[in-house]
C-alpha cells in the first residue's frame, strides 16, 4: 500500500472525506449504524464528515471504515482509484482503450458526464471540439468512416450542453500556432472557405465569453512547449489520445502526474484567459 508521507495533506483530505460520503451512502446505512459497525463513535464520524475536518482518523479506524464500506483502505485514502466495490469496470491502472480514429469519441461523453463536479484538464489536437461549428467538424472529421459528420455534430452539441452546466469547470490548452494556422487557411483548413473560417473564430470569441470562467482557454507557443493531446477528469482518470487509441490511467499516481504537466502547459501559456477574446478579434482582423 502506498504509503501517506509523500501526499499533500491538504489534496488526501478533502478527497477522504468525499469517498467516506460515497462510501456511507452506498451502505445504506444510518451514520449512528454506520459508526456502530465500523466500532467507531458517531461524533468521531460526524466529524469526519465536516466541512474543513483537518485530521484523519487512527489507521484502525481507517480500516474499519473501509472494511464496513466493502473498499480498499487506498482508494478510501484516495491512493488508487481502484474501488473494489467496481472492480468489473475498473481491474488495473491503465486502459488501452483502441477503435478510436477520431478524438471527437462517444467514450469521451461517459467520461465528462463521470468527471461532473470536477476540474478538467484538457489539451486537444487542434483546438476544443466543444468550440467548433458544424463546418469545421466536417471539415476535419469528415473523412473518418466509423461515425459520419451529423453524429459528430450531435455528440459536439452534447457536449456543449455539458459543458453549459452550472457545476462544469474546464481548462483547456491550445497552441497558439493552431489557431493562426485556422486564421490563415493554412494545414488541414487549407481547403476551407474564407467565411467558414470567419464563423469559427467568431464562435470561439462567442463561447469564451459566454462560459468564462467556466471554460477558460489558454494559447501556448508550440515552440517553448509541447503536449500529445490529453485529458485529465478530475481525480477519476486521465487521457492521452494517441491516434486511433487511448492510454486511459487510473492511478493517483499517474493521474497527478498529467495533471502537473498540463498545469506546466497553463504556467507557460503566452495568451490568458482573460486576453482570449482581444487575441482572437487580432485574428479575425487578420483572417483571410
Amino acid at each position: 500500500m502506498t504509503t501517506l508521507g509523500s501526499f499533500d495533506r491538504r489534496i488526501l483530505l478533502p478527497l477522504f472525506q468525499q469517498r467516506l460520503r460515497l462510501v456511507l451512502a452506498r451502505s445504506e446505512l444510518s451514520q449512528t449504524d454506520f459508526a456502530r459497525a465500523a466500532g467507531i463513535d458517531r461524533s468521531t464520524l460526524s466529524q469526519l464528515l465536516t466541512d474543513g475536518a483537518d485530521r484523519l482518523p487512527r489507521v484502525e479506524s481507517l480500516a474499519a471504515i473501509a472494511q464496513v464500506g466493502s473498499t480498499s483502505l487506498d482508494w478510501l485514502l484516495g491512493l488508487s482509484q481502484d474501488d473494489q466495490m467496481t472492480a468489473g469496470v475498473v481491474t488495473e491502472s491503465l486502459q488501452i482503450e483502441r477503435d478510436a480514429p477520431s478524438p471527437l469519441d462517444e467514450r469521451l461523453l461517459q467520461w465528462h458526464r463521470e468527471a461532473a463536479g470536477y476540474r478538467i484538464r484538457h489539451i486537444p489536437t487542434t483546438f476544443p471540439d466543444v468550440l467548433k461549428t458544424e463546418a469545421i467538424i466536417e471539415a476535419e472529421y469528415g473523412h473518418f468512416v466509423p461515425l459520419g459528420p451529423r453524429r459528430r455534430i450531435e455528440i459536439t452539441q452534447s457536449r456543449l450542453e455539458y459543458l453549459r452546466q452550472p457545476e462544469t469547470e474546464i481548462e483547456c490548452c491550445t497552441a497558439l500556432q493552431t489557431l493562426e494556422a485556422l486564421a490563415r487557411g493554412e494545414d488541414i483548413w487549407r481547403l476551407v472557405p474564407p467565411s467558414v473560417r470567419r464563423a469559427q473564430i467568431e464562435q470561439v470569441i462567442a463561447l469564451c465569453d459566454e462560459l468564462y470562467p467556466r471554460f477558460r482557454l489558454f494559447l501556448y507557443d508550440r515552440r517553448l512547449l509541447f503536449s500529445v493531446p490529453l485529458t485529465v477528469f478530475g481525480p477519476l482518470r486521465a487521457a492521452i489520445y494517441l491516434g486511433q487509441t487511448y492510454f486511459v490511467f487510473h492511478s493517483t499516481e499517474h493521474i497527478r502526474a498529467l495533471t502537473r504537466h498540463f498545469d506546466q502547459i497553463v504556467r507557460g501559456a503566452s495568451i490568458q484567459p482573460t486576453e482570449i477574446i482581444r487575441h482572437l478579434q487580432t485574428l479575425l482582423s487578420r483572417s483571410g
